[in-house]
Parts: C-alpha cells; sequence; structure tokens
C-alpha cells in the first residue's frame, strides 16, 4: 500500500482544485446536517408540546385544529365533576378552559405581527407546569403575557415585548405582563391573555378547547368515555400528545420538501466535485502508471486516491462543522404555529461526518476507475 504521506502531498499540488473540492464537500455537507438540524428541530419542538397526562375535550369534527373548535363555555365546570381521575393540586382541580385564537398585535413602534393568542385563567399552569414565569406577572385583564420566543414568531424586536411595553391586539391596548419560558415547547411562542378579555376580542361566547390534567395516562379513559356519553355537547376527546402527533404529520411534507431542496443543490455540487476530480486525475494518468511500474499494485492506487478524496472531503466536513456551529446552532426559526431553536446535536454532527466520509468514497470511485482503466504501456505514453 503506498503511504498516507503520498496522499497528503499529492491534496496541495493543486491548490484550486484542492478549494474546489473541499469547498463543494463543505457546501453538501453544511446543507445536509442543516435538512437534519432544521426536521429535528420541528419533530422535537411539536413531540415535547404534548403531555401524556393531559386530555383535551375539544368540538367534534374540529379534532385536527383546536382554533376552529367552539364548546360550552360551562365545560370546564362540568368537567371537573363529571370526570373521575382528574389531577387536584392544593384542592385545586387542574382544568383548563382555553381559547386558542390567531390575530395580529401591534407594537407602539409601528411592527405588527399575526401569533397564536391563548386565552387562559391561573387555573392554566395547573395543567401546563412546564410554563415557568421568567420576568413580570401572570397577566390580569388588559394585560398579556408574551412566549420567551413570541418576538422571533411574530417578527418583531424583542425589546418590543418586554415587561411594560404597550401593545395592540385588535385595536385593544394591551400591557405586557410578564414573559414566560416552556423550553422545548410551541408555547413558548405563543401570548397569553386574560380568557374574560378574548372573549370580548374575539367576539365569541364559547371557548376553543378544555384541557385536563389526569392523575395518571391511563385515566383517558375518563374523558373519552365523558365525551361520548355527554352527546348533548358535540364533544371529541383527545390526548395532548396525540393532537401534536396529528401536527406534526401535517408538517411532514414541509420537511420532506427541506430534504428535496437540500438534494438537488447538494446534487449540484456533488457532480462538480466529480469533473473536479475527474480533471485531477486524469492530469496524473502517466504518475499513476509509473507507480504500477515499479510495483504497486492498481488496488493500492485506488486506496490512495480514495485515500486523497476522503481526507480533502474531511476537510470540508470541519469546515461544515464550524459553519453550523456559528450560522445555525441556537437559530430560532419561526413557523405557522410557532418556533423552534436549531441545535448542532451530537446527531447532526454524526450525520454531517457519515456523509463527509461517504461523499469522499462514492466520489472518488468513478473517476479513479476511469483513470486506472487503460493499459500500463498505453498510460506510460500518455
Amino acid at each position: 500500500m503506498l503511504p498516507l504521506t503520498y496522499a497528503l502531498r499529492n491534496l496541495f499540488r493543486d491548490k484550486s482544485r484542492l478549494a474546489q473540492t473541499v469547498g463543494g464537500s463543505a457546501l453538501v455537507v453544511l446543507l445536509v446536517m442543516a435538512a437534519t438540524a432544521l426536521n429535528s428541530g420541528m419533530a422535537e419542538v411539536l413531540s415535547a408540546s404534548g403531555s401524556p397526562r393531559n386530555a383535551i375535550l375539544i368540538g367534534a369534527g374540529s379534532e385536527e385544529s383546536i382554533q376552529r373548535s367552539e364548546v360550552s363555555a360551562q365545560l370546564g365546570g362540568i368537567a371537573e365533576v363529571g370526570i373521575p381521575g382528574v389531577s387536584t393540586i392544593l384542592g385545586t382541580p387542574a382544568v383548563s378552559t382555553e381559547i386558542h385564537y390567531m390575530s395580529f398585535l401591534e407594537t407602539a413602534g409601528g411592527g405588527k405581527g399575526q401569533g397564536l393568542f391563548r386565552g387562559v385563567t391561573p387555573k392554566a399552569l395547573l395543567v401546563h407546569p412546564e410554563v415557568r414565569i421568567m420576568e413580570g406577572t401572570f397577566p390580569r385583564a388588559g394585560e398579556v403575557m408574551v412566549g420567551k420566543l413570541a418576538w422571533r414568531k411574530l417578527g418583531l424586536p424583542q425589546e418590543a415585548l418586554r415587561p411594560g411595553k404597550t401593545v395592540k391586539l385588535d385595536g385593544s391596548e394591551m400591557t405586557v405582563s410578564g414573559v414566560f419560558a416552556a423550553p422545548g415547547t410551541v408555547m413558548e411562542s405563543e401570548i397569553w391573555t386574560v380568557l374574560g378579555d378574548l372573549y370580548m376580542l374575539a367576539q365569541r361566547d364559547t371557548v376553543s378547547c378544555v384541557v385536563l390534567r389526569m392523575e395518571t395516562s391511563d385515566d383517558f379513559s375518563e374523558v373519552d368515555l365523558f365525551s361520548q356519553q355527554r352527546l348533548d355537547l358535540e364533544l371529541a376527546a383527545l390526548r395532548e400528545t396525540d393532537y401534536y402527533a396529528a401536527l406534526s404529520s401535517f408538517y411532514k411534507p414541509l420537511r420532506v420538501m427541506t430534504w428535496i431542496t437540500a438534494g438537488l443543490v447538494a446534487a449540484g455540487a456533488v457532480f462538480g466535485g466529480f469533473n473536479t476530480l475527474y480533471a485531477a486525475f486524469a492530469s496524473r494518468i502517466r504518475e499513476l502508471a509509473t507507480l504500477q511500474a515499479i510495483g504497486f499494485g492498481r488496488v493500492a492506487v485506488f486506496f490512495s486516491l480514495v485515500q486523497e478524496s476522503v481526507i480533502a472531503c474531511l476537510g470540508g466536513t470541519l469546515l461544515a462543522s464550524a459553519a453550523a456551529m456559528v450560522l445555525l446552532d441556537g437559530r430560532t426559526i419561526p413557523f405557522s404555529i410557532g418556533a423552534f431553536t436549531v441545535t448542532i446535536s451530537p446527531q447532526v454532527a454524526v450525520t454531517g461526518l457519515v456523509t463527509g466520509v461517504l461523499l469522499g468514497i462514492f466520489g472518488s470511485i468513478p473517476p479513479a476507475i476511469r483513470c486506472l482503466r487503460p493499459s500500463l504501456p498505453r498510460a506510460l505514453r500518455s
């Protein structure tokens, strides 16, 4: 076998071609890492948004969208006494009556963005224990509490949503009372307001849903039985995890399009890399034939060419990994119902490394075979 130092020396013989190979592989690896991180981030935020202990009562026929659902405003009180197994915290049943409402929020500076508003009562904190108030207080009448990532979802300056700032919701002035966090969930992109305020602003006398926190996940059967018995209320019961799983399936075509777009751009870079390697190897046919003439077999020469390609692609992978950490890690990406944070996790890093190695191996095989195919006398005369 040819020594590794031979492959390393050959890499720097033509620096322009080395730059093309490293740059092309870096682009492919960066695109693959970006697609993996985006898909993982969206899937994780949707899967983490639901609790297996939470059940949702919504209007029959609205299972795919809580925002379209309408149920009686008295449903929360009926559910408290009619469903066994509801968790009780300090003597208070964990039952949250909520309105989910999509509208525009305007800031004092003239900014405007569309976001998801959730009309709640303080009992919402019993049902959604992952919510933590970071600054300020829970909203009262005429106030809103914004999620930590709401500014990114709305496309507004973060300072415009600080506690004490004035905003407008459907023409009504409201004050930002606080900022809350709900790590890893879509709730971090929402705006919470008092249930009574949203009744008036949304001009409705019904609510979107009632969320119940059960003692155990197995108690969902009690909620399902209640929805089937109370035909007069026209209800459907869902596990909160099932609702967000359905949303994840809804966004699957979007994630597929991310992969397709990355694949198309990467394909162009790969074919460009093929041409670069063909040109690099073809100019060395006589050199490769000389190596065979002095005793190195074609297999040894072939593996040396593959080594060159893999080393160059690993350099591109290192460059792509550094670019991903600088450009992508920690970025917040908004989508229709929320936002998620891109994380360059070990899984994403390993995906990039594997992509770089495979690119180096399979990208070098066709040009290496073509350059070693001529007979030795013919190659020496070339």
